[in-house]
């Protein structure tokens, strides 16, 4: 099984949750136009004013789609 990347946007202020959330969207909405296998996005509160959002590549996928959405970091994914 190929390992997977976790690539993290993190949004920070009174806004950050409804920031996280649209975000997302255009998360799937790049997913959708470039035709990508990645079913795994989503956004996580950490607290009223940290939030992230998040999608799931494959690391043959991760530095096209990093160049592509500049997240401001990556872990391995493990879930």
């Amino acid at each position: 099984m190929p390992r997977k990347i976790k690539l993290i946007w993190d949004f920070r202020g009174p806004a950050a949750v409804k920031t996280a959330e649209h975000h997302e969207k255009h998360l799937k909405e790049f997913i959708a136009i470039e035709r990508l296998p990645i079913d795994i996005t989503g956004f996580s509160i950490v607290n009223e004013l940290y939030t992230t959002a998040f999608m799931v590549v494959e690391e043959s996928q991760m530095i096209a789609v990093r160049d592509a959405l500049k997240p401001h970091r990556g872990e391995v994914y493990e879930g």
